[in-house]
């Protein structure tokens, strides 16, 4: 049998029967600085090609690199965050290998001396299990910039007309930070590699270093996964899985890995160390390249720039600016909502309680600001296929609609309808109302006139309300309702149906 052939796919019920997945989870995140690492251009997102670029970035001759002392702090926020020890001395490292989208043909990154090592991070399991992974280094480098394959229908170089290099992202700050062998997940691993990245995700997000969207780039994982069969101590050969850049997609890629693997492994094959693609459309994965291994990579120190020696002082000073992080504000909220373990592990799990505690903090009661995460904006993230996160809406849109609710500016019916042109594009909260005009009917003459108009289209009705039943008042208010697109305060409507028939 050929290394890595397959016949297909392993059920996934029988992989976990016959084998214990090994993870290991590398994550990358660019951080949100005003400048990139090594120079002063702009880090900045979605700017025009090669517009923000330099001697530096570009990897001219003569040009010298600069240390981002932000980025520094920065990394040595997330160390201590993820319970690190930071070095007290530490240096970069040139990691030699030619991209074209490598400028230098080399990387400015840390090899052997980190500045951050051997953390943890404690995840909670949708079932309300707890889990620590172990967190083995968080180091600094450069990201590379951008290739743009064109004339194929993936998207990849293999059968594109040609390419196109964008440099802006070159030199963009960036952390590395490296899980230890997870080892005994069985067949959770898919749902743990899911939750280290969430956990992750919202714990950088909590120190403000980074906005952390996995869709533009700024979050992304690479998953390495092996397999060892039941019973043995002796791990698998990897594969790295790279640049996965969405939550579900880290999920469906490391479960989708333990199946191709397995079926190598069951049919005689060797499984071969390499990084893989991962395709969204299908949920597979692809072969890229053989890994190279730190040899290949040819490390040595970087001679422009001098070590980074973090003092006491310094680690402490930064220490006193972490916020509240994660797991400290859901025991807050847990306490100040009266949440029971469930209801908190449900918001947790629906990615929904940072984005309502921000909406509380922007003035929503949090009863209504939950109502509105978990209901609607909930059921449109998964018609959407995505995270409540990434629907487009910030908590602070959502606080302004229901104030204007509350205030008796929309009734619950048009604030959905303000929501919806949130999530198409249309703007802040208070324009969509009035490009839209969904503004409620407030005016009591227009409202009078559609009430009298809707007791003569249904006399029996008007009737029946004059008689004492005042349930009957449900049908004028609706016909009302009807008339006015919705826009009428009901209970106003109602108060004049029966003021009308009163008389």
């Amino acid at each position: 049998m050929t290394a890595g052939m397959t016949t297909g796919l392993m059920d996934y019920d029988e992989v976990v029967a016959r084998f214990d997945p090994v993870l290991g989870l590398e994550v990358h995140v660019e951080l949100s600085t005003a400048t990139k690492m090594f120079c002063s251009c702009p880090n900045v997102f979605g700017a025009p090609p090669n517009t923000h670029v330099c001697p530096t970035c570009l990897g001219l001759p003569g040009s010298l690199p600069v240390l981002n002392r932000a980025a520094v702090e920065s990394v040595i926020r997330i160390g201590l965050a993820l319970d690190c020890s930071i070095a007290p001395w530490c240096r970069f490292a040139r990691k030699n290998y030619f991209y074209p989208d490598m400028p230098k043909n080399f990387q400015i990154s840390q090899y052997d001396e980190p500045i951050a090592l051997h953390g943890s991070l404690e995840l909670q399991l949708a079932d309300g299990s707890t889990l620590s992974v172990g967190i083995e280094r968080a180091h600094m480098e450069e990201d590379t910039g951008k290739s743009l394959h064109v004339g194929g229908a993936t998207g990849r170089i293999h059968g594109a007309s040609y390419s196109l290099l964008d440099y802006n992202r070159a030199g963009v700050p960036l952390i590395e930070i490296v899980t230890k062998p997870i080892v005994g997940a069985g067949a959770r691993a898919p749902e743990v590699a899911r939750a280290y990245v969430t956990a992750l995700r919202d714990l950088l997000r909590a120190l403000g270093v980074s906005d952390v969207r996995m869709d533009q780039g700024s979050l992304r994982c690479d998953a390495n996964v092996s397999l060892m069969p039941r019973g043995s101590s002796v791990f698998g050969t990897r594969t790295e899985t790279k640049n996965v850049n969405s939550l579900r997609s880290v999920e469906r890629a490391v479960r989708y890995e333990m199946c191709r693997q397995a079926a190598v492994l069951a049919s005689g094959g060797e499984i071969v160390q390499e990084t893989r693609h991962f395709d969204e459309a299908s949920g597979t994965t692809s072969a890229g390249r053989r890994k190279e291994t730190s040899e290949d990579y040819r490390y040595f120190p970087e001679p422009d720039l001098v070590p980074i020696t973090p003092s006491d002082e310094w680690v402490e000073k930064l220490r006193a600016t972490l916020p509240e992080l994660p797991w400290q504000r859901q025991a807050r909220v847990q306490a100040e909502w009266d949440l029971s373990d469930l209801e908190l592990r449900d918001l947790v799990n629906a990615g929904a309680l940072d984005l309502i505690a921000a909406t509380v903090d922007a003035g929503a009661a949090p009863a209504e600001a939950r109502s509105w995460w978990v209901a609607y904006l909930t059921q449109q993230a998964n018609s959407r296929g995505m995270e409540l996160a990434e629907l487009g809406i910030t908590p602070q849109q959502v606080a302004r609609v229901i104030s204007l609710v509350r205030a008796g500016t929309l009734t619950n019916n048009l604030a959905r309808q303000v929501v919806d042109g949130i999530l198409a594009g249309e703007g802040e909260p208070d324009d969509i109302i009035v490009t839209r005009g969904l503004a409620v009917v407030s005016d009591d003459s227009a409202l009078t006139a559609a009430v009298e108009q809707a007791l003569a289209a249904q006399p029996d009705i008007a009737a029946k309300i004059r008689g004492g039943k005042v349930a009957a008042a449900g049908a004028i208010v609706g016909a009302v309702m009807k008339a006015t697109g919705g826009k009428a305060n009901a209970q106003r409507v109602r108060e004049l149906v029966l003021a009308h028939c009163a008389r």
